[in-house]
């Protein structure tokens, strides 16, 4: 069971970058994320209404939601549907994999969590491995501004989704548990970007293309009410720790379809540079350091 769920949390979650992708064109990207995200909330919040599973919040756990739903369900995504603008949708979700360093940097400010060593080794692994991800972009003069707006848009949605994270640990210590936490958010965050759509003057235009429709159907359902219960309950079962490795994979799903459906060409930079990054996640999630090698060959 636990390897079923970790397959399917690494194949949904690193296969919706490019469904992303597909949803850019003709409905406003605000919009196409307010659609997503009614729908997936509409979903789970009905399944567990259903299920009689659905717990019940106080005024502070709302506005935990609010939060949670502002950050993890609007702002994020609103900066990643950008990003896939102007860069390939393979190299927004390896910026993304980066979160886990945002999250030692946020649970430090957040909760006075220290960061270890080998974290901040992570981190100049994964910055020079952005770096040779994106060498040849960067070293081209005529598509440097687009690059940099792209990655720009990816790193800033990478810390609304770490700060999302820490609004998420917040619920959980005041007793929220996540698939609940999860339905409110998702709703706030869907009014928030109904909100913002009306305040805008954005028209709700909807794509009846197959390829749109099949996008947000996938991105609702299954990247989000599906990707988010399988990834929790893998949680559940086996620790935080041990299923975030699934996270490390994405990339690889990513650029992998990237490279068939966007024409995302492989260079001796890119492999080096995705390595780098995988490595620098490697370093985060598990307990070796080398410095802890040193501290016991010392002792």
């Amino acid at each position: 069971m636990n390897l079923s769920l970790y397959f399917l949390t690494v194949l949904i979650w690193g296969t919706t970058w490019i469904a992303i992708k597909l949803q850019l064109g003709v409905v406003a990207i605000p919009v196409s994320i307010f659609y997503r995200f009614a729908l997936a909330g509409l979903i789970l919040f009905g399944a567990l209404l259903l299920a009689r599973k659905l717990q019940r919040l106080d005024r502070r756990g709302h506005w935990l939601c609010v939060g949670q739903g502002l950050c993890l369900f609007c702002l994020n995504f609103l900066c990643f549907y950008t990003a896939t603008q102007w860069i390939p949708s393979g190299l927004v979700s390896v910026v993304f994999s980066a979160a886990t360093l945002w999250n030692a940097l946020n649970a430090r400010l957040w909760f006075g969590t220290r960061i270890a060593p080998r974290v901040m080794v992570a981190g100049v692994f994964g910055f020079a491995g952005l770096v040779l991800l994106f060498w040849p972009e960067l070293a081209s003069q005529e598509a440097s501004h687009e690059t940099l707006l792209g990655l720009g848009f990816a790193l800033l949605g990478t810390f609304c989704f770490s700060t999302g994270n820490m609004l998420s640990s917040l619920q959980q210590r005041a007793g929220i548990r996540p698939l609940t936490g999860n339905a409110y958010s998702m709703l706030y965050g869907a009014a928030i970007l109904l909100a913002g759509c009306v305040a805008a003057g954005l028209p709700f235009d909807f794509d009846g293309s197959a390829a749109y429709v099949g996008a947000l159907l996938y991105l609702a359902m299954f990247g989000s009410v599906v990707g988010f219960t399988a990834y929790l309950t893998l949680v559940g079962r086996m620790g935080p720790a041990r299923a975030a490795y699934c996270t490390v994979l994405f990339p690889v799903v990513a650029l992998s379809v990237s490279s068939y459906a966007e024409g995302y060409q492989w260079t001796p930079y890119a492999l080096l540079g995705l390595g780098l990054v995988m490595l620098g996640n490697l370093l985060v999630f598990t307990k070796w350091s080398p410095f802890a090698r040193r501290a016991q060959a010392a002792g």
